[in-house]
């Protein structure tokens, strides 16, 4: 129970790492003067991070990276989808605001995610739909809404 609850801790981190991410990338974005310069800065940086992370943590485990074990799709794919989002973020946080883009965004991951469960894509453990998993999403949906409009 208690690593649950460290785990939800991160998950509610990593989203307010993504709310910052928004309104940040949105004043780079009107500083370049282009939101797609803004996104490829952000990926860049993020790029560089994580592997100056990758080969610190490998060294100090002694372990290598299997670079040619995934499909090609999969590095392609994965970055492409990325960079679509961060684009998005950029874009609908000052027309919609933090708060409307994040809820926004949170609801299309939810019904993608209730989608992915379900059809159990990508080594994912099969979870039904049930009225509870569906009474959750109509209920952060009309949250969005909302959040958006109300």
């Amino acid at each position: 129970m208690r690593m649950d609850l460290g785990w939800a801790l991160l998950g509610i981190v990593a989203g307010m790492f993504i709310a910052l991410q928004g309104p940040i990338n949105a004043q780079l974005a009107h500083k370049l003067g282009a939101p797609i310069a803004a996104s490829a800065a952000s990926f860049v940086a993020g790029a560089v991070l994580l592997l100056v992370l990758v080969t610190v943590v490998t060294s100090v485990q002694g372990t290598t990276i299997n670079w040619g074990a995934p499909p090609w799709w999969m590095y392609v794919v994965g970055g492409s989808l990325g960079a679509v989002f961060v684009t998005c973020a950029l874009i609908l946080t000052p027309k919609l605001g933090a708060a409307a883009t994040m809820t926004l965004i949170v609801a299309g991951q939810l019904l993608a995610g209730l989608a992915l469960d379900r059809l159990g894509w990508f080594d994912l453990a099969v979870r039904e739909l049930t009225i509870g998993r569906v009474g959750g999403a109509v209920l952060l949906i009309a949250g969005a809404l909302l959040i958006r409009f109300g």
